[in-house]
């Protein structure tokens, strides 16, 4: 870990300069950064008293200002309400990739050197415009020499190293803030950052990008209404993609889409049903439906891009979503709970009651509302935030399916506002319940269970084998933990020293008392061995006395 830090001390610097810079120079200093960086104290001490901006705003301008890689992350957070407060959920959303293109001679080098060919042999032209350019890499149009119009993706120069070098440095500070702080431990941030940097690495794979896109054409291959562009394999690799050209009206753009006649209503239906396919029939989701990520074809054909990001439900997970939704759907608390509970991770201390109590509060939230009118994102996500106070950590997955509800209802409510998502999601819901629920499902179930436990039995002998073997050589430790067993033995200890404390100086009374009467009634001084016994004695007792009373107050245990 130090190495890291030494190879990488600019980039250390940079990002401990930015935090100080937007008020966050208390957790350089926590870190342990501000000795081993060398940076002046006047970074620390010149920082307003006062800082008008929230704490939201200021994370948000370190992201923007520490780049592409800050910025991907905080977009993958932006996604989870589970474990990130709302007000700064809210700023992470308005993060945007803001990066002028690279040349098109890096495009040049780059193309060529991946696909082993000069750049005439591949395409019959390729135009030195870019379509889009974002932090990971920019898109050009071009024709192949076989005539098939296509957009190449092309990763930037460089990216990868940087990416590299600035999770290595977010998973050191993720580490030191664990050991640290005791909310980041509890938070478990280094597996949070962890999960982070896997999104982003996939993002940095452009053959998982095209993976992606081809199973969701699959899904779609008996569908007119839903367009999935082809792959070119043959002039792909993890840094050059390139896919069939899409060219259309993207779904932002109302009154083009109302000038060539266009049906809002159906067009919004269309992706709610897409949506839901994906999501609780395929269990594999395209995780960053946005506008500019969709297009309208001629025919109303609904078409969608960049497959970067995508979401995976289990066949466990689907059900799980489906109870929930069925259950927010009868504002049944008890469903939500239990559903809540088989989705996320819960931690040992969880407070069932409390957790019912805030679940019901939400429901009563909803009470009144007609199910036409409520946002089937903006419930997923209240429920995360309830996940986030009782420390209940949401799978990535389920966190990106509320994400990707939000953002499909604020494409809807503009394309149909009377469509409703939540409506047109029971059918699914429905459908999977009775397909958890049809014989051929549960004896399937059954049998996977009875595999299992066939192998857990094929196991036991072994198992028990080990533990013998362990106990022979003394290696397993019985731990009795009893609650409140220490408050006791505190309370124990208080009371034996002041017990002791109260013997000691009876004992020392008593003593005293008969030396001095004796000493009277004789009316001569009481010589032990020619020495004073009552000035010597009274000192001794005295020195103990003191440095009994020390010891038991040093304790803190009087």
């Amino acid at each position: 870990m130090i190495g890291k830090r030494i190879r990488h001390i600019k980039r250390y610097r940079d990002v401990a300069k930015v935090l100080t810079r937007h008020g966050f120079g208390f957790f350089v200093e926590e870190m342990g950064l501000l000795h081993m960086l060398s940076l002046p104290k006047r970074l620390f001490t010149n920082m307003e008293e006062t800082d008008p901006m929230t704490v939201g705003e200021r994370i948000r301008q370190v992201i923007e200002e520490l780049g592409p890689t800050y910025v991907k992350i905080g977009q993958i957070a932006s996604t989870r309400a589970d474990i990130i407060p709302e007000e700064i959920l809210k700023e992470l959303e308005k993060l945007q990739d803001n990066v002028p293109s690279f040349s098109f001679e890096q495009v040049t080098r780059i193309i060529e050197e991946e696909l082993g060919s000069p750049l005439e042999e591949i395409f019959a032209w390729i135009n030195e415009g870019v379509i889009a350019a974002a932090s990971i890499g920019q898109v050009h149009r071009a024709q192949l020499r076989t005539g098939e119009l296509v957009a190449v993706k092309v990763q930037r120069p460089q990216i990868k190293t940087m990416i590299e070098t600035d999770l290595e440095i977010l998973l050191d500070l993720a580490t030191l803030a664990e050991h640290r702080m005791e909310r980041m431990e509890r938070l478990q941030l280094r597996d949070v950052v962890e999960e982070f940097a896997r999104s982003l690495h996939n993002e940095l794979d452009y053959s998982i990008e095209a993976r992606n896109a081809q199973k969701m054409a699959k899904q779609f291959e008996n569908d007119p209404t839903i367009h999935i562009p082809a792959i070119y394999w043959d002039y792909s690799t993890r840094t050059v993609l390139t896919m069939e050209l899409v060219e259309g009206v993207k779904l932002n753009q109302f009154e083009e889409i109302e000038k060539k006649g266009y049906d809002r209503k159906v067009i919004a239906e269309q992706l709610v049903r897409a949506l839901f396919h994906q999501v609780l029939i395929e269990g594999f989701f395209h995780a960053d439906p946005h506008p500019g990520n969709i297009f309208l074809l001629q025919g109303g054909v609904v078409s969608f891009i960049d497959f970067g990001m995508a979401g995976r439900l289990t066949f466990d997970m689907k059900q799980n979503f489906a109870s929930l939704v069925i259950g927010m759907m009868h504002k049944s608390t008890g469903s939500m709970v239990k559903a809540i509970l088989r989705i996320g991770i819960i931690p040992a201390e969880v407070n069932l009651p409390l957790l019912t109590n805030d679940i019901d509060e939400l429901r009563e939230k909803y009470m009144d509302v007609p199910m036409s009118r409520i946002s089937l994102g903006g419930a997923i996500n209240d429920l995360f935030k309830v996940a986030f106070r009782h420390q209940i950590r949401i799978p990535s997955d389920f966190a990106l399916l509320a994400k990707c509800f939000l953002t499909l209802e604020g494409i809807v409510e503009k394309l149909d506002p009377q469509l409703s998502v939540m409506d047109m999601a029971e059918p699914f819901g429905i459908r999977l319940l009775k397909e958890r629920n049809r014989p051929s499902t549960i004896a399937g179930r059954i049998w996977h269970d009875i595999l299992d436990y066939s192998d857990l039995l094929a196991d036991l002998p072994r198992y028990m084998q080990d533990l013998i073997q362990n106990l022979k050589r003394g290696r397993i430790r019985l731990e009795v933990s009893v609650p409140g067993f220490d408050i006791f033995l505190r309370k124990l200890d208080r009371i034996t020293n002041q017990l002791s404390f109260s013997i000691v100086l009876l004992a020392f009374s008593i003593v005293m008392a008969a030396l001095i009467i004796a000493s009277a009634l004789g009316r001569e001084p009481i010589l032990l061995w020619q020495i004073p016994a009552i000035e010597v004695g009274f000192t001794m007792a005295a020195l103990m006395l003191l440095w009994l009373f020390i010891s038991i107050f040093k304790s803190g245990k009087f």
